[in-house]
Parts: structure tokens; C-alpha cells; sequence
């Protein structure tokens, strides 16, 4: 077989093949930063792949890491991680060590390497001696290029004594950012990984994430000892997300509301904070016809390995979760991520959201929250078991959470900032699209404060926001009668206000500070450091003007038109003579990955179906320059395209 460097492959040569000679090359090329590796690895990206180029700082990573160079990747979901330790796997003698802490998924990851003819397995608790005799027998006759692992595995001395007695190409760290100690994914057995340096300290290491901040970003490069390694920071924009926090009402309803006039059919997840609000959601929005199921860690392990597959497998599934549920999720088309709690940290948040529109279409981030989610994450904080440190790390994470749900500005240019990158308003969010009005809402917070100095002081009481603002509001009910509150100088000094309106003044001094949540279990609410500074006259508040729109009106409506709008994003950009062949790609490629027991875009993604619609093939030489189409997959199921082509209209 001769390699011809400027084609990268031999024309006859099978994607496994063509790996093979390119590694071969990449061994004996004097200069691995040389032109002729990008052109091996481009090769490898367009025959096994089958995508023309690289994007943003991709093949500079590869180029890095295939040289034996160490990288830390920060990329956003959907940015193409993946490639970045996949190819220089099949460029580099030996097997691509993966660590993934998502057993769950290694089954899915392997299945969409083997679609397009790359050696993949992985070694996990959910195989037998028998599976994992012959998976590590594999590795050890080298017939793999790439094996995943799980951290914990990886953490066993007898792992990695088993791994010695192979040739490793590279260690590949996915979700490095569960190593943080700091952060909202930490695992333990991330910090054992810091001995790959040591151990194998000529194999190069590539550390991967699309979440970090900049304190989280140097915390991965200490803990991982990558102080050598090339750093590569692509942009966190995902342009296609539309991001929208509205007040929170009735929260299920307004939940249905959003499925059904934009996403009815779509899929979608849904995060809740406790096991319980999943489970009671899941069963309303199921029976109001959305197909929605919970997923929680106190659901059996078989129940929620069966509910993640029908989630990759199926269309228009919606997964109601826990933060349990999601990290390294792959299916590409999740057209609406909903929060229906207010998320612990931007880091969480930005994650979670990062899983919907992988596909680079239209979709949606969406969050109801309100004063509840306020009082309880700052209970919580106070109630942590950590120590002072902790807790104000707690705090730091809340009130940047706050500010985000808060601004009157652009939601995106305050997310990247948080993550230190620079932007411009986007016109694709609701503060953008709507721009929220503002009001001196300085006399309120003093008439607000004044009500709780004039508990405390004079009664020696305390209360959460809902009496204080009857109170205000000069309401009387049988606790105002108990305590004779209807005596208290601030008795109705706020009745000019709704009680929508004093509950969005009461958020918003705890969001900023001014006012702060008791330690003593009850939420109840109490002066901060800062709250002098209001009452003096010192500070002015300007506040967010609350919607005083019915928060779940129409949440049991018909949903009129929102097929239309399902329909809309998933045939974006095609002619309408093109939407029935695609339509038809959809039904055949469905069948197809039931038959073979894999997630539909394990077959095709959307893109690829979109294109053939639209170019209407008529032989496989048509469908070879197809974005997707690798010679695997062209060999796999060219024919059977070309057929569904002929018999559609």
C-alpha cells in the first residue's frame, strides 16, 4: 500500500485502512508541525468523518496533540471536542486512552465510532468477564484506536498495570472540569488523574470542557499538571440559543405553555432541584399529552438507563431531571432546555443549557424563576455544613446567578463576561428581543426594610416576604390579627403596590443584598450589612418593572401553530420541494437506528439529511462529498439513501 501524503490516503484504502497508513506517515514525518500532518489529518477528518475542514481552533489542537504536545480545550457543547483527541488517536501509534465519567453513555460514544469504521470500546462496570476479556485483549493486540474508561477505573492500580502492557497513543480527560473542588460536577477520583504525568510522562494529555472560568481553567491546568501544555480558549457563544428567565407563577403551566406553543414534539429536559418536583412534573406535563419522563439518582439504575436510551433513541422526548441527568449528552437535535429552579451557578446553568441546539439550529434556553428560588438557595447557603470559606463560595455562585436573571441588559453579554469574554448584545434573547423597563424603587425598599426594623426592634419578630407584605399591603388575615401588626406604624404604607410587585422589590433587594434570609431555618427575613445605606438614603435601588401579565395564561391551551413552529426549526433553510424527501430521510433513518439497536444521529445527523434533500443524489459518487457522508458510512448505507431519493416525490 503507498500513501500519497498530499491525498492522505490510498485510493482503495477503507477508513480503518486509511487510519492505519496515516499513522504510519505521521510516525515517519521528521517534523510533525509540518504541513503534511494537517494535511494527514485533514484527510482522516473528510474520509472517516466526512467533513471538508476543521473549525475554530480545532485543527490547531490536533496538530498540537498528534505532535505529542499536551492541550487544554475549552470549547462549548457542540464545538467538536471530540475530534480533538479522536483523530490525533487514529495519527498516533497506539490507543487513545478516553476518561469519561458517563458510564451511561460510553455505550453510544463507542456506537457512533464504529458507525463511521473506527476501533472503539470501553471498559465499565456494566460488562461481563467475558466483554471485558475480549475488550482487553484488544487493546493489548493493539486492534483499538480508542478505549474509554471511567475515572474510577482509571483510579485502580491494577487499570493501570493492565494499560502498561499496551501502547497508549494518548490520555484524553473529557469534563476536566469535574476536577474543581470549587465547582458544580467535582469528582473525587478526577484529582487520582493527576498521576498520568508521572506514570506515562511521554504520552501526551489533553484535558477537555465547556465549562470553566478562568479560577476553574487554572484549577485544571494545576490539578491535571498541564503547566506545559498549549491552551486553546475558543468562544462560549452558542448564537443559535435563545436565552429567556421570566417570573415565576404557575410553573408547570407556563412549562406547557412554552412546550406547546414553540416545541410540541420536540425534544427537550427539563431540571428541577428535588426528585419530587421531577417526578410531579413529569406526571403533568404527561398527562397533558407531552411524552415527558422523570430522571432522578433514587430511580432504580435499569429504569433510568432505559429512560436516557428512549431519550437518545426516540424523538420528542422530554426528560424531566435532577442535575443528574446530562453530562455528555450527544444527541444533537434538543431544541428547548427549561429550568423550573433557579440553578446554583452560572457554571451549572450554562452547562445545562449548553445541551440543546448541539446541532447549531434554532433553540431555546428557558427559566422561570422567583422569590422562593431566592430564599431557599440562601437558607441552603447558610445551612451548608462547610466552612465560612465555603459558604461565601456558595454565595459568590448565587449572586452571579442573580445578577444574570436580574439584568436589564443583554443576557448573553453577561454570560460570556462571566466567563471573561467580551461581547456585544445579541438580539437573540428576551432582554434584547423585549427590553425590560427599570424604575427608583428606593422608597419601596425603604418602606420594605422599614417593616422588618420595625419587627425586630419593636416586637423582638421575625418573618418571611409574604407577611411582611401584607403588612405593607394592609392586609388583614389571622396572623396580622394574632400579633396586632395592623398597629405598626408601616401598616398599608404600601398599598400603591401589587402584591406581584412586592414580591419581585423583595427578590430583587435579596438578589443585590440588601436584604438577607435568616440562618434559622424558617426563611425568614432579615436586615444585611448594606440595608443601612438604603434606609439613610445613601443608596438608590433601581429595580426590574415585574410583568403583571397572568404567569400561566394559556398553559392549558390548545397550542395552535406550534407544529408549524416545530417544523420550522427542523427544515430550516430548505425549499419547500425539498421538506417531503426530508421528511421521508427522517422515517427511514428512525427505522434504521431501531433496527440497529443505536441513537438516530448515530446514523445521520439532521444536516446531512437536510442536504441530501435538498441535492436530491442520484448515485453515490453524488453522495460522496456529502457533509457527514464518510466512506464508512457511504459503504453502510449509500444505496439505501439513494433508494428513499428514487421513491420520493
Amino acid at each position: 500500500m503507498t500513501l500519497n501524503l498530499q491525498a492522505g490516503v490510498p485510493a482503495a484504502a477503507s477508513p480503518v485502512e486509511a487510519a492505519e497508513a496515516l499513522r504510519g506517515a505521521a510516525a515517519g514525518v521528521s517534523d510533525p508541525g509540518d504541513a503534511a500532518l494537517g494535511a494527514e489529518a485533514r484527510a482522516v477528518l473528510k474520509r472517516v468523518f466526512g467533513y471538508d475542514d476543521f473549525r475554530g481552533d480545532q485543527a490547531a489542537v490536533i496538530e498540537q496533540v498528534s505532535a505529542g504536545g499536551d492541550a487544554v480545550v475549552l470549547m462549548p457543547t457542540g464545538g467538536g471536542k471530540s475530534l480533538c483527541y479522536q483523530i490525533p488517536s487514529l495519527l498516533r501509534e497506539g490507543t487513545g486512552v478516553v476518561v469519561s465519567p458517563l458510564i451511561a453513555l460510553m455505550q453510544d460514544q463507542v456506537d457512533a465510532l464504529l458507525a463511521v469504521g473506527v476501533r472503539a470500546a470501553f471498559l465499565n462496570s456494566t460488562q461481563d468477564s467475558f466483554e471485558r476479556t475480549r475488550v482487553e485483549n484488544a487493546y493489548l493486540a493493539g486492534e483499538l484506536d480508542l478505549l474509554y474508561v471511567a475515572p474510577e477505573r482509571l483510579a485502580s492500580e491494577s487499570t493501570k498495570r493492565f494499560l502498561e502492557n499496551g501502547t497508549i497513543a494518548l490520555f484524553a480527560i473529557d469534563e476536566a472540569h469535574c476536577v474543581s473542588q470549587w465547582g458544580h460536577d467535582f469528582r473525587p477520583d478526577y484529582l487520582g488523574l493527576s498521576e498520568l504525568a508521572d506514570r506515562w510522562p511521554e504520552v501526551p494529555r489533553i484535558a477537555l470542557t465547556a465549562t470553566a472560568t478562568d479560577a476553574t481553567h487554572k484549577e485544571i491546568t494545576e490539578r491535571l499538571k498541564l503547566g506545559r501544555a498549549q491552551h486553546f480558549v475558543a468562544s462560549f457563544d452558542r448564537p443559535n440559543i435563545q436565552y429567556r428567565i421570566e417570573n415565576k407563577g404557575e410553573v408547570r403551566r407556563q412549562l406547557l405553555s412554552l412546550i406547546r406553543s414553540e416545541h410540541d414534539g420536540d425534544a427537550g429536559i427539563v431540571y428541577a432541584l428535588s426528585r419530587k418536583t421531577v417526578e410531579q412534573t413529569a406526571q403533568f406535563l404527561a398527562a397533558n399529552g407531552v411524552n415527558a419522563l422523570p430522571y432522578h439518582a433514587g430511580l432504580d439504575a435499569g429504569l433510568r438507563a432505559r429512560t436516557q436510551s428512549r431519550f437518545l433513541r426516540e424523538d420528542g422526548v422530554v426528560i424531566v431531571a435532577t442535575i443528574a441527568f446530562g453530562m455528555g449528552i450527544d444527541k444533537p437535535d434538543v431544541r428547548f432546555v427549561a429550568h423550573i429552579d433557579l440553578p446554583k451557578s452560572v457554571e451549572g446553568y450554562y452547562q445545562e443549557t449548553g445541551r440543546a441546539g448541539r446541532d447549531g439550529m434554532p433553540s431555546t434556553a428557558w427559566l422561570a424563576y422567583g422569590l422562593q428560588d431566592v430564599v431557599q438557595q440562601r437558607r441552603m447557603i447558610e445551612q451548608s455544613p462547610g466552612d465560612l470559606s465555603h459558604r461565601r463560595k456558595l454565595s459568590s455562585h448565587l449572586d452571579a446567578m442573580l445578577a444574570l436573571c436580574e439584568t436589564v441588559d443583554c443576557r448573553r453579554v453577561n454570560l460570556l463576561g462571566y466567563f471573561g469574554q467580551q461581547s456585544v448584545p445579541c438580539g437573540n434573547c428576551d432582554t434584547c428581543l423585549q427590553p425590560p423597563q427599570s424604575w427608583d424603587g428606593t422608597v419601596a425598599a425603604q418602606k420594605l426594610l422599614s417593616t422588618v426594623v420595625r419587627l425586630q426592634r419593636e416586637r423582638n419578630q421575625k418573618f418571611g416576604a409574604g407577611h411582611l407584605i401584607d403588612i405593607l399591603r394592609a392586609n388583614k388575615t389571622p396572623r396580622v390579627d394574632q400579633y396586632g401588626h395592623d398597629e405598626l406604624t408601616v401598616w398599608g404604607v404600601g398599598s400603591d403596590l401589587s402584591e406581584q410587585q412586592w414580591r419581585g422589590v423583595v427578590r430583587q433587594l435579596l438578589a443585590k443584598g440588601l436584604l438577607a434570609v435568616n440562618d434559622d431555618g424558617f426563611g425568614t427575613l432579615v436586615l444585611s450589612p448594606t440595608s443601612a445605606d438604603v434606609l439613610s438614603g445613601a443608596l438608590t435601588v433601581s429595580m426590574r418593572t415585574e410583568s403583571e401579565r397572568a404567569s400561566g395564561a394559556g398553559g392549558a391551551g390548545g397550542g395552535g401553530g406550534s407544529r408549524a413552529a416545530r417544523a420550522k426549526a427542523a427544515v430550516a433553510d430548505l425549499p419547500d420541494d425539498a421538506i417531503p424527501l426530508f421528511e421521508a430521510l427522517r422515517v427511514w433513518r428512525g427505522a434504521t437506528a431501531k433496527v440497529m439497536g443505536v441513537p438516530a444521529y448515530v446514523i445521520f445527523h439532521d444536516a446531512t439529511l437536510r442536504e441530501i434533500a435538498s441535492r436530491r443524489p442520484a448515485s453515490l459518487a453524488d453522495l460522496e462529498g456529502l457533509s457527514g457522508m464518510g466512506q464508512k458510512k457511504l459503504d453502510t448505507y449509500g444505496e439505501e439513501v439513494l433508494a428513499v431519493v428514487a421513491a420520493t416525490p
